[in-house]
């Protein structure tokens, strides 16, 4: 196959990049700084955003969009504007390529997040749960709209909902590990809510299983089986790296620290990946002690 991705060189864009070139496709990146990017293990070239265009005059089989800012970290005004304008303006430039193309390409998978939910409680979320009403639910709700009108040229269109990915080398588990290693970490907020989460090598698996499975279209939960609650979750974070996991932190420092990012982080998720299950895939890591083992290897 012949396949764009953009965030090729980000947390799992490396991995899907190295996964595809050794089942022998040909994988072009788009990067903000195509230059570097060309000389990424795994990628046969690497446009500009600008340079879209000039890829689709040959046809393209596949198109994966996981490019945006990153959610991690402290969200000001600044941050906040950043994680909506990344999300909405690629992926609107690349479905006015898309549809632009000579050759459409027969599948978009387009990055969208378990924050489309919103405050979920004790219910258990599928895709066709309802949006949420805060503000990354609305940020979801747009950003998949955006995706979806790759449809009008007889583009299939995959909105990959990502739930918290486990991976060694980012993602957020990095964040994670400093507090946890220096015996500091402990329950968020109260530590009930729900969190669900996926290992990286089954986020990569899962996402092609979207590219071969035309079953596959719409919303899809990219989430391991069983969700977990944060206190249980940091509980077996800190016994894997022998530290304590008493020390908790309060939902109103949270929100000082982490701004209104804290909201996504004492939301409850119970999201459960039905399509994945109904269309046969299979998780290898579907236990979270096993993937954080993997991941801490």
């Amino acid at each position: 196959m012949r396949v764009l991705l953009t965030g090729a060189t980000g947390f799992v864009g490396r991995a899907l990049t190295q996964r595809l070139y050794g089942e022998g496709h040909e994988v072009i990146g788009v990067s903000r700084v195509a230059e570097k990017a060309r000389d990424f293990p795994g990628l046969s070239g690497a446009v500009g955003w600008d340079g879209l265009d000039e890829v689709f005059q040959r046809p393209v089989d596949v198109v994966i969009h996981l490019a945006g800012e990153t959610v991690q970290g402290r969200w000001n005004k600044a941050k906040i504007q950043a994680v909506r304008e990344s999300r909405l303006t690629t992926t609107a430039a690349l479905v006015d390529a898309i549809v632009r193309a000579p050759e459409p390409p027969k599948v978009l998978l387009s990055a969208s997040g378990i924050g489309y939910y919103g405050e979920g409680g004790e219910t258990k979320l599928n895709e066709s749960a309802a949006a949420g009403d805060d503000y990354f639910a609305e940020v979801c709700v747009k950003w998949e709209a955006e995706a979806t009108r790759a449809r009008a040229c007889g583009c299939r269109v995959v909105l990959l909902r990502f739930g918290i990915i486990i991976g060694p080398g980012g993602g957020a588990l990095d964040v994670m590990l400093t507090p946890a290693k220096w015996g500091v970490s402990g329950a968020l907020g109260g530590g009930e809510q729900w969190w669900s989460w996926i290992s990286l090598s089954d986020v990569v698996a899962a996402i092609l299983h979207g590219v071969v499975t035309p079953q596959i279209d719409g919303p899809v939960n990219m989430v391991a089986p069983e969700p977990i609650r944060q206190r249980d979750f940091n509980r077996i974070l800190c016994r894997l790296l022998r530290r304590p996991s008493w020390v908790p932190a309060p939902a109103f420092a949270l929100r000082v620290v982490l701004g209104r990012f804290a909201d996504e982080v004492l939301a409850s998720k119970r999201v459960v990946p039905q399509a994945l299950a109904e269309t046969g895939f299979e998780w290898t890591i579907p236990d979270l002690e096993a993937a954080l083992r993997e991941a801490l290897r």
